[in-house]
């Protein structure tokens, strides 16, 4: 006996529940994010900041137009917090714009630190097992990544608060991770 473990043992979840659960939890994710940016962008039409939230708005819909068409051509279940996500995201976006520039920008920065982490255990979990499932988290992780370089060249840390701000969307967006995956 090698003392490796099998690949699948009894009470084990399917890889198939596993990727369905990475759709869903991604899907969220971006609504949320798309959600987010709305809420900001109603409060923050003009300014320095408005064009960069725009720009990256119009990515983030693009990255749920894709986890959208993976839902549908793999049935997988949307969450059932959509709702909640839809009042939250826009309430979020619009609370931290309300706050000023900076602290719009110090959202962005805490979400995609967040999901920066979130998009590699994916990747790293998927392995070679499902390239195109793969590319599209790489792709959207490339894009968060260059939204919180964004966010930090509009002097996101700067906000009053930042470390506050920071933290308490840091654990509101872990929450809403793990919720959407398993609800």
């Amino acid at each position: 006996m090698t003392g490796e473990r099998p690949p699948y043992l009894p009470g084990d979840r399917a890889s198939l529940d596993d990727t369905a659960r990475m759709i869903r939890v991604d899907q969220a994710g971006e609504y949320g994010a798309t959600r987010i940016y709305a809420g900001q962008l109603a409060v923050l039409r003009r300014g320095r900041a408005a064009g960069a939230i725009r720009e990256m708005a119009e990515q983030e819909q693009r990255h749920l137009a894709q986890f959208d068409r993976l839902m549908c051509e793999r049935r997988v279940r949307p969450t059932a917090l959509s709702p909640l996500w839809h009042i939250a995201g826009y309430a979020l976006g619009a609370a931290s714009a309300l706050l000023g520039e900076r602290a719009a920008m110090a959202c962005t920065v805490a979400v995609e630190e967040v999901i920066d982490g979130h998009y590699a255990r994916q990747a790293q979990q998927l392995g070679a097992e499902d390239p195109d499932l793969g590319e599209t988290i790489a792709a959207a992780r490339a894009d968060e990544l260059a939204h919180r370089d964004t966010a930090l060249a509009h002097e996101a840390t700067d906000a009053p608060g930042y470390e506050l701000i920071s933290a308490a969307i840091k654990t509101g967006a872990r929450l809403a991770i793990w919720l959407s995956e398993r609800v």
